[in-house]
């Protein structure tokens, strides 16, 4: 191996002989710590957590099975890749290892070699993946500047309207999280990701009239009708960027946000008029988000009214504009909200 840091590998057996046979194995390559007992595996992965795990089916008072039934079951060791290692070579032993998460099984006897080449394609793999996945993140970050830039040089007059946004939103989200306040929606959400994705809320407005988009004092009514548009276009631009580079996934947060954070929780807002539950949680907690910031920043079409203020209008329309738990999450915070606020006003 040419990196002076070893992977770490793990190897469970009942047996002295397997466990010397595979430390002597495996020991120029990789970091072997042999273990006697699932009960040994347990307690060593409170000090440390392996590459993979080799494991042996055959085992007194807990077996392998059961071994890897715990270890699936827990979060911080479900991930770890696993290989049964087995005089136990059935189809039907191979069937239920596979089925219960392991990646690979190896029948004893065994060649050293054989037992090397499975346990770096194994262990490589894992690593190939983790860096398409960083590769990817990058990817993502790399568009969301972009589209990100296009938004804020379309519209000069709204300030950094859309970092701060993106920036409130995630502190809104970890406060709903704190206050468990849908908490079995978000706690599967990748919270940066999501608001990266919080920042192309305002993307339709790329196809908007500069008109109406950049246009300073009240709006007419038929300028303000131009403007509701561009949550539906940006909903179709995301579309199309999805389509075009595959990021459904990632990018759907973003087409949530676009496309209903002006709807209203009383069913009166746009494009669509939903109410309540029915209106998707981005756009419900943007729409608290974007409001509290048009109302304390310069903006085109309006005048910046204080922190306080804001706050209080907020609070007033909790049950008819915004919904009211996200509303009770964005109070116990918004002294943090005027904290950023005022952050960026000194920039």
């Amino acid at each position: 191996m040419t990196s002076n840091l070893k992977k770490k590998v793990f190897m469970v057996d009942d047996s002295t002989v397997n466990l010397t046979l595979v430390k002597n194995g495996l020991k120029d390559y990789y970091d072997v710590t042999t273990l006697p007992s699932g009960t040994e595996l347990f307690a060593k992965l409170k000090e440390e957590i392996p590459h993979i795990i080799l494991l042996d089916i055959v085992m007194p008072i807990v077996d392998g099975y059961q071994v890897l039934g715990v270890l699936k079951s827990m979060e911080e060791y479900a991930n770890i890749p696993v290989i049964f290692l087995s005089s136990r070579n059935s189809e039907a032993d191979e069937i239920r290892g596979f089925e219960m998460g392991v990646v690979d099984f190896i029948p004893k006897p065994f060649s050293l070699s054989e037992l090397y080449n499975r346990v770096r394609l194994h262990i490589n793999e894992n690593e190939i993946i983790e860096e398409q996945t960083r590769a990817l993140e990058a990817a993502h970050r790399s568009l969301m500047f972009v589209l990100t830039d296009i938004v804020e040089n379309i519209n000069p007059g709204t300030g950094e309207h859309v970092t701060r946004t993106a920036k409130y939103v995630q502190m809104l989200i970890e406060a709903m999280l704190q206050q468990n306040v849908y908490t079995s929606q978000i706690k599967s959400w990748n919270l940066e990701d999501v608001a990266l994705c919080a920042a192309l809320h305002d993307i339709g407005q790329i196809s908007i009239s500069d008109i109406a988009t950049n246009k300073h004092g009240r709006l007419t009514n038929e300028e303000f009708e131009i403007t509701k548009g561009h949550t539906t276009a940006g909903a179709a631009i995301i579309n199309r960027v999805m389509s075009l580079t595959g990021e459904d996934k990632f990018l759907h947060n973003a087409k949530l946000f676009a496309e209903y954070h002006h709807e209203s929780w009383d069913g009166s807002g746009y494009p669509h008029g939903l109410k309540g539950d029915a209106i998707p949680l981005h756009g419900r907690i943007m729409a608290i988000v974007d409001s509290y910031d048009s109302l304390v920043s310069e903006q085109p079409h309006t005048i910046s009214i204080t922190h306080e203020d804001a706050v209080d209008i907020i609070m007033e329309d909790a049950g008819t504009k915004f919904d009211p738990q996200i509303v009770a999450a964005f109070y116990s915070i918004h002294n943090k909200f005027k904290e950023e606020a005022n952050t960026h006003e000194g920039e």
